[in-house]
């Protein structure tokens, strides 16, 4: 059984909590009723709110809306528009004085204050009327005091509708009459706020019952409703055809708007009724009137695709030009809701195709947003410009590329200008890299664009990592074929401040590492904010050994792990934030000048708490690329914390192996690229590669 919240006035928060409401489900709602008041008046300790919520944990306050349609006011729909969930009774006037009493019960209440049988007077009740409905559909009201004591709950008293309301709707012409002629009838009095006779005739469309009231009162018939709304609109709204007909004939006035300044030829044209727009029109309505929101009938009906209604309106003066408070124009509403008869009927009426709404967009660039191809089609022939661009400043092109609309991007690329493109500071290639279109990608690099071009400093301002290129942004999304794509086409991976080859490191992505560095990526590449003394790559790749022997394997720079100002001396304490980074570089008493200048060396990364557990594994594979080198005393510290390890101070001991030292000095004459080529066993040639295993996928 679903929770309740139920309104009340009480100031003091719900005490306990939430139950299982699976333990009352076999209980019928007056049992649930029954709980709810016992439980309200033995919860002392949270007296000012323990009805309201323990009656929420046991029904199901869904409140419904009233079965009769929108605009007719009852006493659910509640006209006036104030909240039903808490009303005070002295704004209404047409709450019974004296309900129908609620079921008894044979509570025992041990409240000195029990809940009243009967109903308190709402006229005359100082408190809060909170009304709910239970899971069944019963509506409940509850009585409380400002105290938030409960004073009456029960079932919602049954109220009649007025009897000359009740013959309206049925259509009870000589009922209606009948009770017309009755002494106090007055039919410019509501029975409810703001709702006459006459409402309620134009809502349920009988016009008969129209035609017979404004015989006997005419002045009711540009009477409003509390929203507004005449009589005229009421009846536009349902469709009634023959009130529409026979409240015009009365003189009804066809521009008076309801409080969301639309007018009745606003709203036939929203519920696309021809037929009725014809009507309105040929009692001279005004045709260019804005709503509250600058819409004219006009692009309401291009909204609803209906080119019979915008054709009437054309006819009898409305303007294609005029736009709403965004500035959109009903040649924009075409574009932007695919409507393409309309978006015709508009440009072979001279509508302003090239027109931007309030934020630049164009009606191409938003059918290209969209995706609609045969819109984009249709305004390329009109010659459209696909040059303007939108309040970000991307043109067309940008936002199809975007949005993964190959289509639509092969027919804007060739009325496109690639200086436009250079100006915007942005390539549509970023952006179909940015998310993952690789169609649109190879359309764009097929068609010329270049596949180095760098996003504007101000655009890369709005990126963290500072990223410039299309290819990061492949890289980044682990996009393995859209980097290949960038790579076979000519794109430069060394052009990121933060470099695409530390990225694809980080994300352990081997097939993306080895794409890079086959296509000249720096393995030995710094990064500019963050100097460190060895390559920067090495703190993306420590755990991902074959990754990290990869990029040694082809020219990663190992010696310069083992380059430390330290020594076998002392090492200060790691510096972990930045401010205590910045004092080890600005105010250390220990070379503070070379530590500023050097950067963070290979001990200091290796023994951040991330990383350690994989020091000795990470120095042993150093080694295999390096000759003599002395570990400093913060290498030697990871070493001996762990006795697995002390076969790796071994090899590091000099003398090195004559095997490894002939190795290193043999790439280095020749070169790794050359190895290949030397005149040697398979197994040679491996071993000089670093080649004892293979790599593994990512």
């Amino acid at each position: 059984m679903a929770a309740a919240t139920i309104s009340h006035s009480g100031s003091a928060a719900p005490c306990g909590s939430l139950e299982d409401y699976s333990l009352y489900s076999n209980l019928s709602d007056d049992e649930l009723l029954q709980l709810a008041i016992e439980r309200s008046l033995t919860d002392t300790h949270c007296s000012n709110t323990s009805a309201a919520s323990n009656i929420a944990t046991t029904t199901t306050n869904t409140l419904s809306a009233a079965t009769t349609p929108a605009h007719l006011p009852d006493r659910n729909m509640n006209p006036t528009g104030r909240n039903t969930n808490q009303l005070k009774p002295k704004h209404s006037s047409n709450s019974p004085a004296n309900a129908s009493s609620p079921t008894q019960t044979t509570a025992h209440y041990s409240s000195p204050n029990p809940p009243a049988e009967n109903p308190p007077d709402p006229k005359t009740f100082d408190g809060t009327i909170s009304r709910f409905m239970t899971g069944s559909g019963k509506r409940m009201v509850a009585y409380r005091r400002p105290d938030g004591n409960l004073v009456f709950i029960g079932p919602e008293p049954e109220e009649d509708e007025e009897p000359l309301f009740k013959a309206i709707s049925a259509g009870d012409v000589s009922r209606v009459k009948a009770l017309m002629m009755q002494p106090g009838t007055n039919l410019m009095l509501p029975s409810k706020p703001g709702w006459l006779a006459i409402h309620q005739a134009a809502w349920f469309g009988q016009d008969t019952c129209v035609n017979v009231m404004l015989s006997a009162q005419p002045g009711m018939i540009n009477k409003q409703t509390d929203r507004g709304e005449t009589a005229l609109l009421l009846a536009v709204t349902k469709d009634r055809l023959r009130c529409v007909q026979v409240l015009l004939e009365h003189g009804a006035d066809p521009d008076i708007r309801n409080y969301d300044k639309e007018t009745p030829l606003y709203r036939a044209c929203e519920r696309n009724n021809a037929a009725t727009v014809a009507m309105l029109l040929n009692h001279g309505v005004g045709v260019n009137t804005h709503c509250i929101h600058g819409c004219t009938p006009l692009q309401e009906a291009v909204a609803q695709s209906n080119v019979e209604i915008c054709e009437m309106l054309l006819k009898a003066g409305a303007k294609h030009n005029l736009t709403n408070m965004f500035g959109i124009s009903p040649v924009f509403t075409a574009a932007q809701s695919g409507n393409l008869a309309p978006l015709r009927f508009l440009l072979r009426h001279g509508a302003d195709m090239n027109s931007q709404a309030a934020d630049g967009a164009t009606a191409l660039y938003e059918a290209a947003k969209n995706g609609h191809e045969d819109i984009v089609e249709l305004l390329l022939s009109q010659n459209a410009d696909a040059n303007k661009p939108g309040k970000t400043g991307l043109l067309p092109l940008h936002i199809a590329a975007q949005r993964g609309s190959n289509t639509i991007v092969s027919m804007l690329i060739p009325v496109t200008s690639k200086a436009r493109v250079r100006r915007t500071g942005i390539s549509p290639l970023h952006l179909a890299a940015e998310r993952n279109r690789d169609d649109v990608l190879e359309s764009l690099i097929k068609a010329g664009f270049d596949v180095n071009a760098q996003m504007s400093e101000e655009r890369s301002k709005s990126y963290e990592d500072r990223r410039s290129t299309a290819l990061y942004f492949a890289v980044i999304n682990n996009n393995v074929d859209g980097v290949r794509m960038l790579l076979e086409a000519g794109a430069n991976p060394n052009l990121d401040m933060f470099k695409p080859l530390m990225v694809a490191a980080r994300l352990a992505c081997i097939r993306t590492v080895v794409l890079l560095v086959e296509h000249g990526a720096d393995i030995n590449a710094p990064i500019p904010t963050h100097p460190t003394t060895f390559p920067a790559v090495y703190m993306f790749s420590m755990k991902y050994l074959s990754i990290f022997k990869y990029l040694l394997d082809h020219g990663g720079h190992a010696v310069s792990c083992f380059d430390c100002v330290y020594g076998s001396g002392p090492h200060p304490p790691i510096k972990t934030t930045r401010s205590q980074r910045d004092e080890l570089h600005y105010s250390d008493s220990v070379l503070p000048e070379i530590q500023s200048r050097r950067g963070v060396q290979f001990c200091e990364m290796i023994s951040a708490p991330s990383i350690s557990r994989w020091a000795g594994p990470i120095i042993d594979v150093l080694l295999d690329y390096v000759g003599h080198v002395t570990l400093c005393s913060r290498l030697m510290e990871h070493l001996d914390s762990y006795s697995d390890w002390s076969i790796i101070k071994e090899k590091a001991a000099p003398p090195r192996p004559l095997l490894q030292l002939c190795r290193l000095q043999i790439l280095k004459v020749v070169g790794r690229h050359q190895v290949k080529k030397l005149p040697l066993p398979g197994s040679m040639i491996r071993f000089l590669q670093h080649q004892e295993a293979p790599l593994d996928e990512c």
